[in-house]
């Protein structure tokens, strides 16, 4: 049943795609402007031959705009051979302007981070991490329905005020994806989904505010959020018997306030683009092992920082960034680490006029030596036109890449734009 109406909801989109581009086709002037891709993307894990991925894409972006107002929907589907699609709208929004004051409603993506590929500050729009940290990140990034207010006091900064009313949580793997997180318990869990939901009530909604200063020689945000944690907390109940004896354990997941001040810049300095993210979160729940906890959960406060530079030489562009977590009020028996570093560096080229770029990209755990190095070539044969290949290798066996030392995969996007 869910399918059908997932086909009916295509079938509606098409329909209206054609009768908006025979009403363009009609008129001098364009009424709708649409553009978007189709792609094919395929993934096989070097170990065993099978297919990681086999997704087939459509996405759309449609835009129409007075003197005042106007209206942009990002409708996309993934399609995939002996499994359900999916079809949803990433973003779904109007704006209306004024001389100085903007105003967005609608489901939207909100980016307000400096760093490439981690989120410290760039937390407002939740994640997709079906498949990881692999897809390209505008479509890891979900939308949010909100309500975006931004200001123009004067020319070189202003202030963004954006209200959600209705919390939408992190997509986490399924519990049989490659991609599912590594878990271990004493015994095999039951999951109690009773608390997980987060009601739909004005009490309930979640707030960030953003100022923002630009100047010839430094970008700078200054960040405040009152909002939730889209990761889940697993509180986890162990059953005992007359013997104390483990017989179970009950691991109910839910989302807990939380509250973040922060901020981010970028600026030039002598040809390198230096760039910094801080966010301090007050009330974060992280595991423990401690016994006398009974939910096997503790409440602490940690800062979240990241330095990077970047430096283009003709042809090359580099970049490496230094992240690091540090947990306040640390006890030995959480299993978090007190303090978690983390590299990425990233290499890329472009060759023969642009038309053929080659990029490595890495991630590197420094507590657990772990590592995801991505390595990858982009063709682009004609105009609108790109062939992807790449290998996604996992260095180690623990740690955030280590878990997925299994996954080891090649695959190539092809993409077809307009």
């Amino acid at each position: 049943m869910g399918l059908i109406k997932m086909k009916n909801k295509v079938i509606v989109l098409s329909i209206l795609l054609l009768s908006t581009l025979v009403v363009q086709a009609q008129k001098k002037e364009p009424v709708l402007e649409v553009d978007g891709f189709v792609r094919n993307y395929t993934g096989v894990l070097f170990n065993s031959g099978d297919f990681s991925i086999v997704q087939n894409t459509v996405d759309l972006t449609l835009k129409h705009k007075r003197e005042k107002v106007s209206f942009s929907a990002n409708p996309f589907y993934y399609q995939y051979p002996g499994k359900d699609d999916y079809f949803d709208f990433r973003e779904l929004y109007m704006d209306v302007y004024s001389n100085k004051l903007d105003l967005r409603i609608g489901k939207q993506q909100i980016i307000w981070g400096q760093a490439d590929g981690v989120f410290v500050t760039d937390i407002v729009s939740p994640l997709n991490l079906t498949e990881f940290l692999l897809w390209d990140f505008n479509e890891i990034r979900q939308g949010v329905t909100a309500v975006k207010m931004k200001y123009y006091p004067h020319q070189d900064h202003d202030l963004e005020i954006v209200w959600i009313p209705v919390f939408t949580p992190t997509i986490l793997p399924d519990e049989n994806s490659i991609w599912r997180p590594s878990q271990e318990f004493a015994a095999p869990p039951t999951f109690d989904y009773s608390k997980v939901k987060i009601p739909s009530n004005i009490e309930n909604g979640e707030l960030f505010l953003r100022y923002s200063l630009s100047k010839s020689v430094i970008d700078l945000h200054l960040i405040g959020a009152y909002t939730w944690d889209d990761a889940q907390s697993m509180h986890v109940q162990k059953l005992i018997d007359s013997t104390m004896s483990l017989t179970g354990i009950i691991i109910t997941p839910s989302h807990h306030r939380l509250m973040m001040g922060g901020g981010n810049f970028s600026s030039t300095i002598g040809g390198f683009i230096l760039r910094g993210e801080a966010a301090y979160y007050y009330g974060k729940y992280f595991q423990t092992t401690d016994p006398t906890v009974n939910d096997a959960l503790v409440q602490k406060n940690y800062l979240n920082y990241i330095v990077g530079l970047d430096k283009t030489i003709g042809d090359w562009k580099i970049s490496s960034q230094f992240i690091q977590k540090i947990i306040f009020e640390y006890n030995d028996l959480m299993t978090n680490d007190k303090e978690d570093n983390l590299m990425t560096i990233m290499v890329n080229r472009t060759l023969f006029r642009e038309q053929l770029r080659l990029e490595l990209f890495s991630y590197i755990g420094l507590n657990n030596g772990d590592a995801l190095v991505r390595i990858r070539g982009y063709y682009f044969p004609h105009d609108g036109m790109s062939i992807e290949l790449g290998t996604n290798i996992f260095v180690g066996d623990k740690g955030t890449f280590g878990q997925y030392n299994n996954n080891d995969m090649v695959y190539a996007r092809v993409k077809y734009s307009f």
